[in-house]
């Protein structure tokens, strides 16, 4: 059972994926994006690769909670992925994500160029791994949207 975490953007889709117990999430690849159409294909390719059985896609929230338009992107996004993959999606609220990865990324003592190279696998890797840590926690029952 591998869980595929996703942290979408404009021109990038960060991604992790859970080991086969679905404890660990690591981090994958950063898929740079050009069409919804390659898009879609990427990650059906992977999910296929991975077994996976469940997508989670980071929700960007505005710190009050309420979405916005990268939320409401996001959002649409991961509707059209609902419809050509035939598997759970769930949200995991990422508020933050890509604020702790880059700073992990500042601390490791990494140069610019290499940050932005990985920084959105990283959040991919932090929202997957916040999910799967809820759903340990929950003794595996499934979870909506995280603490929101």
């Amino acid at each position: 059972m591998r869980i595929l975490g996703l942290d979408v953007g404009d021109k990038t889709i960060g991604i992790a994926v859970s080991d086969d117990r679905g404890r660990i999430a690591l981090g994958l690849t950063t898929h740079h994006r050009k069409s919804l159409r390659d898009d879609l294909l990427f990650l059906q390719r992977l999910v296929e690769e991975y077994q996976v059985s469940e997508i989670v896609v980071g929700l960007p929230k505005n710190m009050n909670g309420t979405i916005g338009r990268q939320g409401e992107k996001v959002q649409a996004f991961a509707e059209k992925v609902r419809a050509a993959i035939a598997i759970p999606l769930a949200f995991w609220d990422e508020r933050l994500s890509t604020v702790a990865a880059e700073r992990t990324l500042l601390e490791a003592d990494l140069g610019r160029k290499k940050r932005k190279q990985v920084v959105d696998k990283l959040a991919a890797v932090l929202i997957l791994q916040g999910y799967l840590d809820r759903r340990s926690q929950s003794s595996g029952a499934s979870t909506p949207e995280n603490g929101g």
